[in-house]
């Protein structure tokens, strides 16, 4: 019965005129949303409505595309965002890509209002002209599906049509906790399948995740299953300290603690699966209420001055190695490696490569931890190739599922040792071409002085 009342309402919703959903795209507390059983409520007719005039109005930000389709064929509607004039940064580098969802449980609508405002905040800054949105949108990507579970929400439940807790779904040891509804199996559902093909397909390089619930003030990292600090414990911690020192005092802990024991959720995945540093962002439970004044923007304030951090420092989420000196010798090779970024790498080598690319020789496996220097010396058991170049392969994280990079090493910072003398030679790539020359040709600059002499 109530499935039935919740379709009726929600159709009635739906039919609301357009110019009741219509908003001042400056004002940031334009919420569309409509007040149903003590929230105020965004249907999915009124966000279709709402991310496609974002579209139309900002297309130089705003491009809107389906994620896929609920189980009664709503589409999943995610919202990208990036100043589609560059492909890369200015630099030349790739932009940072970060992934956000919203409104897994229907009835969280504070959870959705996060997605949802964020995106607007970027949407509206750069229509303001504002510094900081501008930065971003040059050097970043969002994508942000706003409201994953639409039947859900229309009806008002936490379940979607066929009564499945969507964030109990994925495919990350489900069903191995005590819970509810997670579905006849993993993925059974076309809204999460719909989301784990979207991050598979779209978003393998993100650096960020986070997926928005309502219910108490807190942001939860991996593991919901264990009580156990996640791999990439040192990035979470720091984030953890720089936000309760510069931002906000929320809660940020691991989710078994912080939580409950809860398995197959969407974090988990896209930090087990997926290898992305991931949060769960709960606003807490006191929704708004009709007749109430206070506007979304004041409402979700700090939550926003948090989100903000996370998408501003999104460069730091991974480990960022610089080379800053190596020298190579007959016998082994010496290098200096800085981490740039807040997390560490377990799994990272020196490696060269012939002129074809091919890979002659490799360092064994070495830890470069967050914000570290690390000296290191290896074996060198072969002679380099004069036209050969050095990189580096390691993961982004240290947890498995994390992402592979392989990275140039400057030629600026190479140095090569003579066998007679010892002395370093510096120049164009590997060798100093004009050295190589003389050394073919049996001559050296100091011979040729001594004869003169």
């Amino acid at each position: 019965m109530r499935v039935a009342v919740g379709l009726v309402i929600s159709m009635l919703l739906a039919s609301i005129p357009i110019a009741s959903a219509q908003y001042d795209p400056i004002q940031q507390e334009a919420w569309p949303g409509e007040p149903i059983d003590n929230h105020i409520h965004l249907t999915w007719a009124t966000l279709t409505m709402e991310v496609n005039e974002w579209a139309d109005t900002y297309p130089d930000i705003v491009d809107v595309t389906s994620a896929g389709e609920s189980e009664l064929g709503k589409t999943l509607w995610v919202v990208r965002l990036s100043d589609w004039s560059m492909e890369t940064k200015e630099d030349g580098t790739a932009k940072e890509m970060i992934y956000i969802d919203g409104g897994h449980h229907g009835n969280e609508y504070l959870g959705t209002a996060l997605a949802w405002l964020t995106a607007k905040w970027y949407i509206n800054g750069w229509a303001e002209g504002n510094e900081e949105a501008i930065n971003v949108l040059q050097n970043t990507e969002i994508h942000i599906l706003i409201m994953l579970n639409p039947d859900g929400n229309d009806i008002d439940t936490r379940w979607n049509i066929n009564q499945v807790d969507l964030n109990r779904n994925y495919d990350h040891y489900w069903n191995t906790c005590p819970t509810t509804q997670p579905g006849s199996s993993a993925f059974s559902e076309s809204e999460t399948a719909s989301n784990s093909a979207y991050m598979n397909s779209f978003m393998t390089d993100a650096d960020l995740y986070v997926t928005m619930h309502t219910g108490v003030w807190i942001m939860l990292y991996p593991w919901g299953k264990w009580p156990e600090q996640p791999p990439d414990w040192e990035l979470f911690h720091f984030i953890r300290d720089d936000v309760h020192a510069t931002v906000s005092d929320i809660p940020i802990q691991n989710a078994n603690q912080g939580l409950y024991p809860n398995c197959g959720t969407s974090r988990d995945y896209g930090y087990g699966q997926m290898g992305f540093p991931t949060f769960t962002f709960e606003t807490d439970d006191e929704q708004f209420v009709p007749g109430t004044f206070e506007s979304l923007h004041d409402r979700l304030e700090e939550e926003m001055d948090v989100m903000r951090y996370l998408i501003n420092d999104v460069w730091y989420w991974r480990a960022r190695l610089n080379v800053q000196a190596l020298t190579i010798s007959d016998d082994d090779v010496e290098m200096t490696v800085e981490n740039l970024g807040r997390a560490s790498t377990a799994n990272a080598s020196l490696q060269h490569m012939d002129a074809s690319g091919e890979v002659v020789w490799s360092s064994p496996m070495f830890t470069v931890n967050a914000s570290n220097v690390t000296d290191i010396t290896f074996d060198l058991d072969m002679k380099p190739h004069n036209d050969g170049t050095w990189e580096l392969m390691y993961q982004k994280r240290v947890i498995n599922a994390s992402r592979w990079v392989n990275e140039s090493i400057n030629a600026s910072t190479i140095q090569v040792a003579k066998a007679d003398d010892g002395n370093l030679l510096t120049g164009f790539g590997l060798f100093n071409p004009v050295s190589v020359i003389l050394s073919l040709l049996g001559i050296s600059v100091l011979a040729k002085r001594e004869d003169e002499v």
